[in-house]
Order: structure tokens, then sequence, then C-alpha cells
């Protein structure tokens, strides 16, 4: 019902503005193109506020406002986006810096166009009364994490710690299930996700939801081992031949994420309609710490932070075993195309920093709901 109300509401505005301004001033739409764009956007995962930007970007109209008709492609534990993209089978993909990194030095020819997390999102969470309180505790102990390229930060911290053979590597499933069932002591975890699953689960000593002081949290940020996540790819030929295509997606995509940071309630009721299994309290959480990971933006949203770059390279070809042997060109990213759409944003009037966004206090419910 709230939903509907909204859309409602929606629609009255809408036909108001229409009638006032008989569609003259509103602004560009794809009725006025002369031609539409077909893209596709190859995601990581399932339909979440990870990805909230994209999706209000195609709710809004924020695509077609740039002559774009863009196709989301859903994610999940099988699909490898930047694979997908250099086969291919989309023209963007969102992958994480060091999962690109490797598939770069397999032969793929991709380029990351716009950074937009900023931040690492990598926890290991363990329980408050485990004994583990840095990486040096993590020794002799059972260790979680997901495989499938995640694991690097991890593995990178326990090799800067010089315990990397000292603890009992465990695969864990994308739930918190084995750290509460206590099959192991520290658990991998997304601060926008797993870690809310954490808080979403009763602690059997009190009855209630876990609370933060329940817990432990290791931030790969503070330890010095965080790599640059989210970034928005594409194949260096067809990008060659489509930089302005490209330039209209992010333009569109930086006006989803800033939408999605100014109006969050509404941001999330976008996730929600578009299909998430997710319930409304972790979506609405996940957004937030989504959001902490995009601002604010040192230069500007999806604008390239090349001191993170460095080390998240770094990482990857000095302190994590095998991850990768040769060195990674600075050439595998560029600035221009996101730099020029944070310009034309700046030159609206938008605010393309977030310097001023503070997170919220959310309430999580049982299970996420």
């Amino acid at each position: 019902m709230k939903r509907l109300m909204k859309l409602g509401a929606l629609l009255a505005a809408l036909a108001m503005i229409a009638s006032a301004c008989g569609g003259d001033d509103a602004g560009p739409s794809a009725a006025d193109c002369e031609s539409v764009d077909d893209v596709s956007l190859q995601l990581q995962w399932f339909a979440q506020s990870q990805f909230a930007g994209y999706y209000a970007a195609v709710d809004e109209g924020l695509y077609g406002d740039e002559c774009l008709n863009v196709t989301i492609l859903e994610g999940g534990v099988d699909i490898v986006p930047q694979q997908v993209l250099a086969t291919g089978g989309a023209e963007f993909a969102l992958a994480w810096v060091p999962k690109a990194l490797e598939s770069i030095e397999g032969g793929a020819n991709i380029v990351n166009i716009a950074q937009v997390f900023e931040r690492s999102g990598t926890l290991q969470v363990a329980l408050a009364d485990s004994g583990i309180n840095s990486v040096a505790d993590l020794a002799g102990k059972k260790v979680g994490n997901w495989g499938f390229g995640n694991e690097y930060e991890v593995f990178a911290a326990l090799v800067q710690a010089g315990i990397f053979d000292d603890v009992e590597h465990v695969g864990q499933d994308f739930t918190m299930n084995a750290l509460l069932n206590g099959e192991i002591d520290a658990a991998e975890a997304m601060i926008y996700n797993e870690y809310a699953q954490v808080l979403e689960a009763v602690n059997p000593d009190t009855g209630e939801l876990y609370q933060p002081e329940d817990l432990v949290v290791i931030d790969y940020n503070d330890v010095g081992t965080a790599m640059l996540q989210d970034a928005v790819w594409a194949e260096a030929g067809w990008l060659a031949d489509n930089e302005d295509i490209a330039a209209r997606f992010l333009r569109a995509s930086f006006r989803g994420w800033i939408w999605c940071r100014d109006n969050p309630d509404d941001c999330v009721e976008v996730v929600l309609d578009n299909g998430s299994t997710l319930g409304e309290s972790h979506q609405t959480w996940q957004l937030n710490e989504i959001n902490g990971l995009i601002w604010p933006a040192t230069d500007g949203i999806g604008v390239m932070n090349k001191a993170l770059w460095d080390q998240t390279v770094e990482v990857a070809t000095s302190q994590v075993p095998a991850l990768l042997g040769v060195d990674i060109s600075d050439s595998s990213f560029r600035t221009d195309l996101a730099q020029a759409a944070v310009d034309a944003l700046n030159d609206e009037g938008l605010d393309t920093g977030g310097g001023d966004w503070e997170r919220v206090e959310v309430t999580l419910n049982e299970g996420g709901s």
C-alpha cells in the first residue's frame, strides 16, 4: 500500500508538471533522442542495495534522459562479470578491482572507467568472547573466507601479520551460520550484508538480537590491506568506438547514486520493487553502508583515488600468495570519462562529492524484514 500511495503521488505530480509546462522546459528525455542505444550492465550479485544507484537510474528515467536503454543483468555465484564483459555479453560490468586484475593478467582487455566505491566493505567478524581483537589474534584460529576472489584482503592481512600458515583456513558460505554455530572463530563479512545478518539474528544468551558490543570487527581499511571493490568496467576495444555511450552511462549512473544518497527511503523502495529477496530493514541498512563506501568521494564520485589504486596493486602483487605474478599497468584504469561526468554534474549544481553526507541510524528487524 505504501508503494502504491507513493506511485499515485508521483503520477499526480508528473501530470501537474506536464500540464503546467507542456513538456517544453522539463529537461532532456528519451522522446528528445534521435536514437536510443541499447546496453547491458552485468552485476556481481542479485538485486540489492549494493546496486541501488543503477536500478534508480533505470526507474527514475535517468538513463533514458541520456538516450540509453539499459538492461541490468543480475549476477550469482557462477557468474564472473568481468568475463561476461570480456566475451561481449555486456557493455558494462561491475567487479572488484583485484578480481578484474586477475582477469587482466589472464588476458582480458578490460578497463576500469569509474571507481564508484572508494572504500572497502570487507570485515572479519568474531564474537566478543572469542579473545580476538586484532589480526594477530587470529593465529591458531579457524578463519573463514568465501573464496571466489573475495579472500584477498583476508590473506593479505594474515601475510602482513606473519601468521598466514598459523591459521586454519575454512571455506565459508555466504551466511554467518558457521560463526554463530561455533564452526569457525572469525567470519568474513561485508559491512553492508553479512555483518547485518548477525545483527538480525537472536543471541541465545540474551534472547534478543545480537548487538554490536556482542561482536569484534576487524576492518581491513584500518588494517591497511583494503582493496578497491565495486567499479564500472568496459572492454577496451568496444570502449574505443563508444566513448560517448560510456560517458552518458556514467553521467546517468552517478545521478542515480546521488539520488539514492539524497532520497534513501525512496531508493530502498526502488530496490525492493526490482525483486530483492532481502527485507526492507536489511536493504535500508545496506544502502546506508553502501553510501558510506561511496561518500565522501575525494575527487567526485567515480574518479579514481590513485593512492588506493596503488595500494590495491601493491597488495595484489606482493602480499597475497599467488594472486598476481606481474605488475599491473596504470592503463588498466582511466579517469577522463568519470571526470567529465563529474564536471558536467557539478555544472548542473549537483553535489558529486557528498562531503556533508552522514550515516543514519538504522533499526534492523529479525531476519532483516
